[in-house]
């Protein structure tokens, strides 16, 4: 286990996720910035002790400090936790790069594949810090509502990165009796398991709210996880990182639990309700709506097939009811089962 590190924590994005982070960082005895754009929120999250907008009901730790400024949430910060949702994640770390302390490690905490780019998070990181080459880039991910996290519910999550004593000091500075992390070197498969079950979880979602039974969740799970693992591993990741934390715990939880936002998306399609206006009902991300194109370009790109994700594709701009993409999966050729 690596040694701890000394310095407060940033965290970017006051979010739910990065309110959770923050909240359980402080119970930890960290020093905690929160960062949020919104300088409304941040001024109420400070006389309140609360976030209400995204995660009420829960008190901020006494050393949870928000703020507005991310010169002063970075100064002197020793883990900078990037929770800002995947198509904000660039413009933000532009901004931070020149405030990083020369040693800091930064710590990936959003789920996507960026648009246009094709980048995983860890990737759109370290194009913006690039000219910081001493800082180390790590990835958080695993099933963890973040409800339950800042609650203090038991969580088990994975730490991934190519620097194996960054990621052994964010695996000793995170860790708590109710928030265990294991370590891991493969940045892809962690990131991609990340990312792609936010898809199957929003079809996972319209096969509830269809109610085609127990079965059908199951045998999507199942394909889901195959078909992430045929693009991790083109991407270079490895199969075994898809059965852990990482991919198939992740998965599970997100396609099974009820405070999944994708999944509820996919229930409320499968209601008949269009996209823009079950989208506009909340402020809430659901990061697999810009994770499906994104992920049938890159599959596209190195020659992976995604059937779920592109009938998924389907469903979410419209062109077909999510029972036809149903039947449209089950009549594809049959085939082996391990033949990836």
């Amino acid at each position: 286990m690596g040694a701890a590190v000394t310095g407060p924590v940033a965290v970017l994005g006051c979010g739910s996720w990065g309110t959770a982070l923050a909240i359980h960082l402080g119970r930890c005895g960290r020093e905690v910035r929160l960062w949020g754009r919104d300088a409304e929120l941040v001024e109420r999250m400070g006389a309140r002790r609360r976030n209400q907008m995204y995660l009420p009901g829960v008190e901020l730790p006494a050393s949870v400090r928000p703020t507005a400024s991310l010169r002063n949430a970075l100064a002197g910060a020793a883990y900078v936790v990037a929770a800002v949702p995947s198509h904000g994640s660039r413009q933000v770390l532009r901004r931070a790069a020149e405030h990083l302390r020369p040693d800091a490690t930064v710590v990936s905490a959003a789920k996507g594949i960026e648009d246009g780019t094709l980048l995983r998070m860890s990737e759109v990181i370290a194009q913006e810090v690039g000219a910081a080459p001493a800082v180390a880039v790590t990835v958080l991910s695993g099933p963890s509502f973040a409800a339950e996290v800042a609650r203090g519910v038991p969580t088990a999550v994975v730490v991934a990165g190519r620097r194996a004593e960054a990621v052994a000091s964010v695996q000793q500075d995170f860790r708590s009796d109710r928030f265990r992390l294991y370590a891991s070197d493969d940045v892809v498969g962690v990131e991609i398991g990340g990312a792609m079950k936010n898809v199957i979880a929003i079809a996972a979602g319209g096969i509830e709210s269809l109610g085609l039974g127990h079965n059908a969740v199951a045998a999507l799970v199942t394909r889901g996880l195959a078909e992430i693992s045929r693009l991790a591993c083109a991407l270079g990741g490895r199969r075994g990182t898809l059965a852990g934390l990482g991919g198939l715990g992740d998965l599970v939880l997100t396609c099974t639990g009820g405070l999944s936002r994708n999944r509820q998306l996919g229930i409320e399609l499968g209601r008949g309700r269009p996209l823009g206006e079950v989208l506009g009902g909340t402020r809430m991300v659901a990061e697999g709506v810009r994770t499906t194109r994104a992920a049938l370009d890159l599959g596209a790109r190195h020659g992976v097939e995604l059937p779920i994700t592109a009938q998924m594709a389907e469903v979410i701009a419209g062109r077909k009811t999510p029972r036809a993409a149903v039947e449209e999966l089950m009549l594809r050729r049959q085939r082996p089962e391990l033949d990836e």
